[in-house]
Order: structure tokens, then sequence, then C-alpha cells
């Protein structure tokens, strides 16, 4: 059995051109469990946290770095330079 037969156009065509954004999924699912957990009127602070961690990550163009990336975020975002 084919592995690439389970995945979708465009995630092949995203793999092809190496134009995938492994922090995306995170995010998109993290917001998903927020959306979720305020409609239960649930606090989940941590997950709120870590969702800002990785879209900092996003924007500061570290974002294919893999989960590493969230230290070169904190140290951007606290003015380090190394």
């Amino acid at each position: 059995m084919e592995i690439t037969r389970y995945i979708t156009a465009d995630a092949k065509n995203r793999m092809v051109v190496k134009t995938f954004d492994p922090y995306s999924h995170f995010i998109k699912d993290m917001g998903i469990a927020l959306a979720e957990a305020e409609k239960m009127n649930l606090c989940l602070p941590g997950l709120a946290l870590a969702k800002q961690l990785y879209e900092a990550v996003r924007a500061q163009g570290f974002g294919r770095k893999g989960t590493q990336a969230l230290l070169m975020a904190l140290e951007t975002l606290n003015g380090i330079k190394r």
C-alpha cells in the first residue's frame, strides 16, 4: 500500500515544494482547544501561553527549526542576542 495515497493533494504539493509550516497545525489545534474550553467555561492559561509562544516562533521566522525554536523566540522576545 502506498502511503502517499492517504495524503491530500494540497499536502503533497506543500511537501514537494517544501512550503509546509509545522507550527500551523499546532497553532490551529491549540486554537480549537481554547475555543472549546471557553464554551465550557474553562480557563487554560498554560495552553494560551503555549499558543502565543508558537505564534511568536512562526512570526519571527523560526517555524521550520523544530521545537527548539521556542527558545529562540523567547530570546528574541527578551532582547537576548547570541
